[in-house]
């Protein structure tokens, strides 16, 4: 009787990767670029980015059971890992996903060459956000807060730009520059909001602050911005402090919900997919609470391309996991109907999905060139969550799947005449 030696077996396990690999061309027409454990390369060369197989295991670790959060921890986990461009291998596992034949027949063919392949173990952490509570209650919101904006400041330095700005950023025709871009972004917020000298604004989900910093430099503005996060609110009163500015702008850790008082102005970039689809009219509500008559209020907010999608951010997928937990998006149309049943008069409506995906990509470039210093401010599986993170994003705003818009509206009422056209909002900058 032969005995099968390890290197028998490790043979045999190769030989049914490659023919795994081949089988999910030949079903799927995807045709997935590899670089097997002992260098070989299977699938194009061209394509734009590399799939690099650990060991025997990762292609198993990568594929079984289908979804995306078992592809996203592969990844994460090490077990497989991304050389050249992540925007492109996300469209490609998209690709792969949408093309997976319907039948039966198929698909268990399919799987009985995956699972020929030697199982992996389970993953040595778990990164995964654990929230308890009611959905969307302050003590749930401040966890789910916490999960995503409370690693160090340092990491997000990494890949933001000086002033720290994580939204999507305006770029000019043939401008690549991000620091620009964002400054473009801040200066056609405040323009939009009419700002002016004494006025007071309110930040809701200030982050670090660039915008309370921004309008009160240019504008002249008092400034209150409220961010659950106590890292950024800490950061950024730093950064206000150092600038000179603490008298006229500030930053409290609190909730939208549990702010008082009057404003001449509201904004909140990036702080609507935190509130939950079926709160946007107390959110809007409470906005409006917070305004003088004519008064406006600019909500820059990611949505969903597609006019019936709504996502929950309590659905099964590697975004609710491990990036976002309890962040919802839904279509423009559903972000408007909010605002007009909290009181406001809607004034403009612009989209800017072009402008994210441009703003990704110099993010996700920004971070792989600063590798080594954001594992060492977090760790490398924080790296590749936020690497793949972004990927899958970029590729969502290339396509039309997610969108941002800026949606401007107002308080009625009020003495002051609004000017025509969109001339005056517009920044040269």
């Amino acid at each position: 009787m032969r005995v099968h030696t390890r290197s028998d077996r490790s043979a045999q396990t190769r030989s049914r990767v490659v023919q795994a690999h081949a089988h999910i061309a030949e079903l799927t027409g995807v045709d997935l670029p590899l670089r097997l454990w002992d260098g070989e390369h299977l699938g194009p060369a061209d394509a734009g980015f590399v799939l690099v197989l650990s060991d025997e295991r990762a292609l198993r670790a990568l594929l079984w059971p289908p979804s995306d959060v078992t592809a996203g921890e592969a990844y994460v986990y090490g077990w497989i890992d991304i050389d050249g461009d992540a925007v492109a291998a996300m469209a490609t596992g998209e690709r792969l996903a949408a093309a997976l034949p319907r039948s039966s027949r198929a698909r268990l063919g399919l799987a009985a060459d995956v699972l020929r392949l030697p199982r992996p173990p389970r993953h040595p952490t778990d990164r995964r956000a654990h929230l308890r509570g009611r959905l969307h209650s302050l003590e749930r919101d401040r966890a789910a807060i916490a999960f995503h904006y409370d690693l160090p400041e340092r990491f997000y330095e990494t890949f933001l730009d000086e002033r720290l700005v994580y939204s999507c950023a305006y770029f000019a025709p043939d401008d690549d520059n991000l620091a620009r871009a964002q400054r473009r972004k801040l200066d056609l917020v405040c323009r939009k909001l009419r700002l002016a000298p004494g006025q007071r604004l309110l930040d809701i989900g200030c982050g670090w602050g660039s915008l309370l910093i921004y309008a009160a430099e240019h504008y002249g503005v008092d400034a209150t911005g409220v961010t659950l996060s106590r890292t950024q609110a800490e950061a950024g009163a730093r950064m206000i402090s150092e600038r000179g500015l603490a008298h006229r702008a500030r930053i409290e850790l609190r909730d939208y919900r549990e702010v008082d008082g009057h404003y001449d102005a509201v904004a909140s970039v990036g702080m609507a997919e935190h509130v939950g689809p079926d709160n946007l009219p107390a959110y809007s509500a409470t906005a409006r609470r917070l305004l003088r008559p004519g008064g406006p209020f600019l909500c820059h907010s990611i949505v969903t391309g597609d006019a019936q999608h709504v996502r929950r951010g309590t659905e099964d997928t590697f975004l609710s996991a491990y990036v976002f937990p309890d962040g919802g998006l839904v279509p423009p149309w559903r972000l408007i109907r909010a605002l007009q049943q909290g009181g406001f008069e809607v004034v403009d409506v612009e989209q800017l999905r072009p402008h994210y995906a441009k703003t990704l990509r110099l993010w996700i470039s920004n971070l792989e060139a600063h590798h080594d210093e954001a594992i060492m401010a977090t760790s490398e599986v924080d790296y590749r969550i936020w690497r793949a993170y972004m990927g899958a994003a970029a590729h969502s705003f290339d396509t039309g799947a997610l969108g941002v818009v800026q949606v401007l509206s107002r308080v009625p009422g009020g003495q002051q005449e609004w000017p025509r056209g969109r001339a005056w909002m517009l920044t040269e900058q």
